[in-house]
């Protein structure tokens, strides 16, 4: 087994919560977003397969290089041995940071004249 470290990724991705593994994770050239390359699948039993996992497998088909928005990243954990991804939701369990919502002066401002 290589001693290259293992990351597990945690992040959202329309309302459903992505785990993804892979070799690197960093900073990469756009602001504002991680860099993930060399995914890791696990090789499972051909007879049973997690569905998760296969979805998982056809999105990130033909991808050398993944990059998730920082906003949308739960957590990343340095394990050490990869798991099997999935895909779950996020409903009730995951919140986004709260955005200030400015509104126009005067619409909602009792005050502005």
């Amino acid at each position: 087994m290589s001693d290259a470290p293992i990351y597990r990724i945690s992040f959202v991705n329309q309302g459903e919560v992505y785990e993804i593994f892979a070799r690197s994770v960093g900073q990469g050239g756009i602001f504002g977003f991680i860099e993930v390359e060399d995914l890791i699948f696990g090789e499972r039993s051909k007879i049973l397969i997690d569905s998760s996992e296969d979805r998982l497998k056809h999105e990130f088909a033909g991808v050398q290089r993944v990059h998730i928005p920082l906003h949308s990243v739960i957590r990343i954990d340095e394990v050490d041995r990869a798991g099997s991804g999935r895909i779950r939701s996020g409903e009730g369990k995951v919140s986004s940071f709260p955005i200030p919502i400015i509104a126009p002066k005067g619409a909602s401002d009792p005050g502005a004249k």
